[in-house]
């Protein structure tokens, strides 16, 4: 059935790719969410993995190959929760007239996000990035307090950690058993890709380009795009496996950008400090494999002159942004309209990623480090009702 007709009826969905996030996040929160989706199939390159899956979640069928599955399977929405780039994927459920969701980065460069782009102009179906951060009830409260702000200053700071201490108590089951031969040609294609996209980069760059960019930091600087609009220059930067600092300007505010890996304790710490002339806000999120642990909004403030000061923390919900921005999905599908973190949204974030890589290998300045190219200002449209 045509993804164009599902507006008023649970959603038949299609996840590919069943790994940590999948199993932590995205197939909970669909089995939650049984009164918009149907969880019709599962999808990986492991078949037993897939199986398990299937099983657990009550899926309806299993597959190794997410074309037979979009032939098979009868979907309106695909979820393309697979590593690396997620534009063949993207064409491929465009083209069989599913609606679409992939996780971060969209594509490696905006050569093969013209081809996403493309296709989701005009064929009626919703298309979602799935940068969960601007889901969280916490950030959502940042934007309402923001504009009665003046904010010379933004501090992003995140200490990463390892994830596995985090997923333990899950019960997940094993990443294995996917084919050495399929896995091999996996990787060559993406590497064609990502070298596409940077063909005069060394191998260390193009490694710091993909992850601490493209899947690390991409969330951090999303979360800012959508605080402060457009940036305006990359001033600096230097993007490192172990650390990564980041100077950019947006408008009249400065902004210093600093990840950290911090390999040997489970102390991930991420925090987005505004600090405004009136007062300070400071978004601290938790880890993101911990399922419903609520992200704090802190404001400070004081009467000037005087000694008095106030700190208030905010805690707005329980509810798990990963699971909201299901929410977004489906609702964008029933009305007819573009998610929130659309395909745009998503090719600006490739393009500033790209920005930030290129002013790395130059040690130059990039103006208008996230300005898309002039075929990316054709309107896009929303999901046929």
């Amino acid at each position: 059935m045509d993804a164009r007709e599902a507006t008023h009826r649970r959603l038949r969905v299609g996840v590919v790719g069943c790994g940590v996030i999948a199993q932590v996040m995205h197939l909970p929160h669909l089995v939650a969410l049984s009164d918009r989706y149907e969880l019709a199939a599962v999808c990986d390159i492991s078949e037993s993995l897939a199986a398990g899956c299937a099983q657990r979640y009550g899926a309806g069928v299993a597959f190794t190959d997410y074309e037979q599955m979009l032939a098979q399977a009868g979907l309106d929405v695909v979820l393309d929760l697979t590593p690396d780039s997620h534009a063949p994927l993207a064409l491929a459920a465009i083209a069989a007239g599913c609606h679409v969701f992939v996780e971060k980065p969209m594509c490696f460069g905006l050569e093969e996000g013209r081809e996403v782009f493309e296709a989701v102009r005009g064929a009626g179906v919703a298309f979602m990035i799935g940068t969960h951060k601007r889901y969280d009830p916490a950030y959502e409260r940042l934007l309402e307090l923001l504009p009665g702000v003046s904010v010379p200053l933004v501090q992003s700071t995140t200490l990463e950690s390892p994830f596995e201490p985090y997923v333990q108590h899950y019960g997940l089951l094993p990443i294995e058993g996917a084919p050495a031969e399929r896995l091999a040609q996996l990787r060559a294609e993406h590497a064609a890709r990502l070298h596409r996209a940077l063909p005069d980069a060394d191998p260390e760059t193009l490694h710091c380009y993909r992850y601490m960019l493209l899947c690390n930091l991409i969330h951090e600087l999303n979360m800012l795009r959508g605080a402060l609009g457009e940036p305006d220059v990359v001033r600096h930067a230097n993007v490192g496996r172990e650390v990564t600092h980041i100077e950019m300007r947006f408008g009249s505010t400065e902004c210093h950008l600093s990840w950290v890996n911090l390999p040997g304790m489970a102390r991930y710490s991420q925090k987005l400090a505004f600090f405004g002339l009136e007062r300070r806000l400071t978004l601290e999120l938790p880890s993101p494999y911990l399922r419903d642990m609520p992200s704090q909004l802190v404001t400070e403030a004081g009467e000037t002159g005087t000694t008095h000061s106030t700190r208030t923390v905010e805690v707005l919900s329980y509810q798990e942004a990963f699971k909201r921005e299901l929410i977004e999905l489906a609702d964008a599908i029933e009305h007819g309209r573009d998610p929130r973190t659309n395909v745009i949204d998503g090719l600006s974030d490739v393009a500033l990623c790209h920005s930030i890589i290129r002013s790395h290998m130059s040690g130059e300045p990039v103006e208008q480090p996230s300005r898309l190219p002039d075929w990316a200002l054709e309107p896009v449209g929303g999901a046929s009702r």
